[in-house]
């Protein structure tokens, strides 16, 4: 059984998703029901592992956060889990492109797989896959949109 909780942000309501231990999603405003699949949820703002995740996310939009301490249980596939740890090692305030992390996971022809991996990342914010960007400097696609990345961006980088 998962249950959920709704979150104001400043990058709009997220619905933060746990089963009975940990963290499984953090899902945006316009999200696509198939980039996280996700069985039936209750609503519970009170179960301890959301209670925590919306403290925690409340502290990082407000600048006093930088790292997240919580129990997580991304679904994926064991290339997907990779690609998420990887996502996990970028430092507070730093970008990586793409083709970093597919060096970092030992897969340097990956870049494209990886761009996949990185969109399914179920739990955005707490698994910083907005801080991967392009080998350019660009920002690239976003589930919760480019305007939410660059203020992610921004927010880190002590821009807001």
């Amino acid at each position: 059984m998962l249950h959920y909780a709704t979150l104001p942000s400043p990058v709009g309501a997220l619905t933060l998703v746990a089963d009975d231990t940990a963290l499984v999603a953090i899902l945006w405003p316009d999200d696509k029901p198939e980039r996280v699949r996700l069985e039936a949820t209750t609503e519970r703002p009170d179960h301890p592992v959301l209670a925590a995740a919306a403290t925690q996310l409340d502290e990082y939009f407000a600048g006093t956060r930088t790292t997240f301490d919580l129990p997580l249980a991304p679904r994926g596939t064991a290339f997907q889990r990779d690609v998420w740890r990887a996502l996990d090692a970028i430092p507070y305030g730093e970008t990586r492109s793409y083709a970093d992390i597919a060096q970092a996971i030992g897969r340097p022809t990956a870049t494209r797989a990886v761009g996949a991996a990185n969109g399914r990342n179920p739990i955005s914010i707490v698994t910083p896959c907005h801080r991967v960007i392009g080998r350019s400097g660009a920002l690239t696609g976003f589930a919760g949109g480019l305007a939410a990345k660059q203020h992610l961006l921004a927010l880190e980088q002590g821009r807001r």
